[in-house]
């Protein structure tokens, strides 16, 4: 008998977890931060299944809402093996130490904060986890190759599978056996686009017994692709000429890389002017050296662009950040310029201080190119709200508000069908996740009305028992 039980991404998007019990093996798919404001408490809670039992973490891809509570994980009693692909492999230490170093900068922001106004927060000042926490975790990691078939017992196998995602995303197929009754198992991860500039597409399948699937953008589709650039100039001389800057928060994986690409070929086609472009992510600066590494996960424009000497992460007023005292002086900066820095939904890092410099002024953009969750302030802003709260305190906003949203890298609802049409046959059930709850209601009804499969939404801690 196998077990699911849905320890994240259940009716909301963050917090990829999903615990497994098969053939004598407990196993996670995933263990994702949550990044949601109301499910952030979920973080700090004990895992819902005890570590110490679990003998294997499958990881689809290297985002903090897939990967983020590993060395909590590894901290509450988790020895097993961690596996994922070999550029995953190589992009988690790079989001692990980030992300303990930002919780432990936050924890003592927070404590003197809390000093200060004589009161105590929701949780002790303490980081969810710290740089040692990451230390004990990364020796469990072991790299596969993509469509390698591992054992892991006699009765259980896996295998990962191009996603489109990002670079070294994965989808999880897992085959399970018993008495000659033999189930296949899908997890999407984060199913990507078609036809992206950077990585490959994704991979398919003809059959499957159970499939869980990614909804994130299940309602609707994103603008086509070939109008992403056009928009970036339309939003970079609008910004330009106001004499404002343009600030962008980014995923540090791949959604900066695009960035660099598009912004690469705008400047070369002179389509927008030249002005000062700071990357400032040292997380970005150091996933954006994995990409070199791994020429052969990229597509083939990508890899001929490399071959012919031309890197695309590379052009004239280009500036990548590192150091914190060159970030504080981008405030400086009295011409124009183009700043992307992460956190992608304004939920902490160095974006919070370039929104401060420049929320509040009518010439200046904030331009989003990747989903905001509900809570966060990325869709705070988003979504038109005014004054938003950072630092402790509150900004009106004044500028700018725009959003690309073909730059995405998750399928839209189109792609998702496209990706289901691969199935010469239907699942016998399809699990929905990773999406908001009426989100994910309408694809279902679409694929009930289109398609007649039987589909099933799960809630946090349901479980499930695959006869």
């Amino acid at each position: 008998m196998v077990k699911i039980k849905f320890l994240g991404a259940a009716s909301q998007v963050t917090g990829s977890c999903y615990h497994l019990s098969a053939n004598g093996l407990n196993f996670l798919v995933d263990c994702g931060l949550y990044q949601e404001r109301e499910f952030l408490s979920r973080n700090w809670q004990p895992f819902p299944v005890p570590p110490g039992r679990i003998d294997y973490l499958l990881l689809t891809h290297a985002h903090l809402d897939h990967s983020g509570l590993i060395p909590k994980l590894v901290k509450e009693g988790f020895k097993g093996k961690i596996l994922c692909t070999r550029p995953t492999a190589e992009l988690l230490p790079i989001v692990l130490y980030d992300a303990a170093k930002l919780q432990e900068e936050d924890a003592e922001i927070k404590r003197k904060r809390h000093e200060r106004e004589g009161r105590q927060g929701p949780h002790p000042e303490i980081p969810l986890y710290t740089v040692a926490d990451v230390d004990r975790a990364l020796p469990l990691v072991e790299a596969v190759d993509y469509r390698q078939e591992i054992n892991l017992n006699s009765e259980v196998k896996v295998g990962f599978y191009e996603a489109g995602h990002i670079i070294g995303s994965s989808m999880v197929e897992i085959l399970t056996g018993h008495n000659g009754s033999k189930r296949r198992l899908i997890y999407s991860g984060d199913l990507g686009q078609w036809n992206k500039p950077l990585v490959r597409d994704p991979d398919t399948f003809q059959q499957a017994d159970y499939i869980f699937l990614e909804s994130t953008y299940g309602d609707r589709d994103h603008e086509e692709s070939g109008l992403i650039s056009e928009r970036l100039a339309q939003v970079i001389n609008q910004t330009v000429s106001r004499q404002g800057n343009l600030v962008i928060p980014t995923f540090a994986i791949e959604r900066a890389q695009e960035l660099m690409y598009h912004l690469n070929n705008l400047i070369r086609r002179r389509k927008i002017p030249s002005v000062p472009v700071f990357l400032d992510s040292p997380m970005a600066v150091n996933v954006t050296d994995v990409f070199s590494h791994h020429l052969d996960c990229l597509d083939a424009e990508a890899r001929q662009l490399f071959a012919s000497g031309h890197n695309p992460f590379e052009f004239p007023g280009l500036k990548l950040i590192r150091d914190f005292r060159d970030s504080q002086s981008i405030a400086k900066i009295t011409k124009p310029a183009i700043i992307m820095a992460g956190s992608g939904m304004c939920t902490g890092g160095r974006i919070k201080q370039h929104l401060v410099n420049n929320i509040t002024r009518p010439e200046s953009t904030i331009l989003f190119v990747g989903y905001q969750a509900r809570g966060t302030l990325g869709r705070q802003i988003l979504d038109g709200q005014s004054p938003v709260r950072i630092y402790g305190q509150y900004y009106p906003v004044k500028a700018s508000i725009e959003q690309v949203q073909g730059f995405s890298a998750h399928a839209d609802h189109r792609q998702l069908f496209k990706w289901l049409g691969y199935l010469k046959t239907p699942p016998h059930e399809l699990f929905l996740v990773h999406g908001e709850r009426e989100v994910i209601e309408n694809f279902a009804g679409e694929i009930k009305n289109k398609m007649n499969w039987s589909t099933i939404i799960p809630d946090y801690l349901d479980e499930v028992s695959l006869d």
